[in-house]
């Protein structure tokens, strides 16, 4: 066996998420990053990749240069799967052209531009014969899997309500030129049509459809740009129905003052209700109708195939967000590999978010944003391109 061969796009000196996409795929010493595209600055990408001990000849000035040079080395050497770490509006290009010349595909969300790059995108992969994730990273926490499992063994009963936030405060005023990763996020030529809901937002109703097993059906919404001079959204709130009758509030903000990370979820069903959040990751309140609280905690007792496949230490020895981002990666890997020897994975490896979630994500983001912009109150949840 063999590492897999990793290459990268984006990512360079200074960049936040390509050093924790490098760092979750090598946790498990599965994937070897061996090229990349690191930079739109051939100088730059040539200094990241040394940086990062690699060869210059496999530091790449464009990755139009990348994907036709790997592509012609021998099977042995060239990349197999390459992550997409850019701005949102080079998302789908990349990913195009790497499907084309036959990688698999690890990419940061949302997944494209628009909505129709991304239905563009479905309709590439289906044509081609490789591998496409999607790096939602908090479905990869074990206590989610546990909630996800709970949840479809009927543990509270039908879901009745979800209530999904996110608030940050990092965009609470204006950022000063240096801060380059919320200079592109409020740019909408590199963001599109939304910062907040598309940077955040996103991630928290992939959580609530991913722990539900629901999806959503139809939205209202309220987007505002607090900061003076903004043209994209740094706050909002939406209101959600789900396809089983259930109700859900979303709240996304990265204008709240003192708030750091602190996504949260809590499922309320028939006879009982699920909380956890992300900044005590390693617990999950299991809420019942007559009985006291119960707080369960990663690795104590009895907990589903796919929380325990996904612990990576003993209980109590905290996990948290890199762990999570490191399971999408080696779940991706195992996929990569069943791939190869002509296998189907398993159903742990197949628990990556993929190309279904890279459409409704994108479908999510252009959907609340059109209906911030409308009178009407209900909008159904459509997967059709705004301009279509």
């Amino acid at each position: 066996m063999q590492k897999i061969r990793m290459g990268m796009v984006g990512g360079g000196q200074g960049a936040f998420i390509g050093a924790v996409h490098r760092m979750a795929a090598n946790l498990d010493g599965q994937i070897e990053l061996v090229c990349g595209a690191f930079s739109s600055t051939a100088e730059r990408s040539k200094q990241s990749g040394r940086a990062l001990f690699l060869d210059d000849s496999r530091c790449y000035s464009s990755y139009q240069e990348m994907f036709e040079v790997e592509s012609k080395l021998p099977a042995d050497k060239r990349m197999q799967l390459v992550a997409i770490v850019t701005p949102n509006h080079l998302h789908f290009p990349v990913a195009k052209m790497a499907i084309e010349h036959g990688f698999h595909v690890m990419s940061d969300k949302p997944a494209t531009f628009t909505l129709e790059e991304a239905l563009a995108l479905e309709e590439i992969l289906n044509a081609h014969d490789v591998l496409y994730g999607l790096t939602h990273t908090y479905t990869g926490y074990p206590m989610v899997k546990e909630a996800k499992a709970l949840i479809n063994a009927g543990k509270i009963g039908k879901v009745r309500k979800i209530v999904v936030e996110y608030p940050q405060g990092w965009l609470a005023e204006a950022p000063d030129q240096s801060n380059k990763q919320a200079i592109w996020r409020l740019d909408p030529k590199q963001a599109g049509i939304s910062c907040c809901m598309g940077d955040i937002g996103v991630h928290a109703a992939n959580l609530a459809e991913y722990m539900s097993s629901l999806e959503i059906t139809e939205l209202c919404a309220d987007l505002v740009a607090t900061v003076e001079n903004r043209e994209l959204d740094d706050d909002g709130t939406v209101l959600l129905k789900f396809n089983n009758g259930a109700r859900g509030v979303l709240m996304a903000s990265q204008i709240s003052v003192g708030e750091e990370n602190n996504l949260k979820i809590r499922v309320y069903g028939e006879t009982g209700g699920l909380e956890w959040s992300q900044q005590e990751p390693n617990s999950l309140i299991l809420k019942d109708l007559h009985e006291p609280n119960q707080i369960l905690r990663a690795g104590i007792g009895q907990q589903s195939e796919f929380a325990t496949a996904n612990m990576r230490t003993p209980a109590g020895h905290p996990e948290g967000y890199l762990e999570a981002f490191a399971n999408i990666y080696r779940n991706f890997a195992q996929q990569i590999r069943a791939f190869e020897e002509k296998q189907t994975p398993d159903e742990i490896a197949q628990d990556v978010p993929g190309i279904k979630e890279a459409v409704r994500g994108m479908a999510f983001i252009e959907n609340v944003v059109a209906a911030s912009q409308s009178n009407e109150k209900w909008h159904a949840f459509s997967i059709a391109p705004n301009n279509k």
